[in-house]
């Protein structure tokens, strides 16, 4: 089973940015910010998370973030500000503005590089931490 870390960069007015890595990967993520783990409206607590392929109606096959307390439906999808989540990661390629507003960029190639780097796996460990 692969173990991706969640580095998380700071809590900001914009979200949470991180970085998603592993030996072979390197992504940005955003998140809502912590607003203790209220569904909908907060990122997750840090920890170690069980991530399991799931098939989303809205976004598709992706991953879900199972096992975390009082939540459900916490995937991995494409997305570019916090608004675009509720209480989910977004997976990028870098960060800048976006209509005046700090997000994540290249949602798309970098959700689709996360995909490729996790074909054939059926779940990986998610390790959160605050830097």
């Amino acid at each position: 089973m692969k173990v991706l870390t969640l580095k998380r960069l700071g809590d900001y007015e914009w979200g949470t940015p991180g970085v998603l890595i592993d030996s072979n990967l390197l992504l940005t993520t955003l998140e809502r910010r912590w607003l203790d783990n209220r569904p909908n409206e907060s990122c997750i607590p840090n920890g170690e998370h069980l991530c399991k392929r799931t098939i989303s109606p809205k976004f598709g096959e992706t991953f879900e973030v199972t096992r975390v307390p009082n939540r459900t439906d916490i995937l991995f999808h494409r997305g570019n500000l916090f608004g675009n989540s509720l209480g989910c990661i977004l997976v990028g390629a870098g960060y800048g503005k976006i209509n005046n507003q700090w997000g994540i960029t290249d949602s798309g190639a970098g959700f689709t590089t996360l995909y490729k780097y996790l074909a054939g796996e059926s779940e990986f460990k998610l390790i959160i931490k605050s830097v």
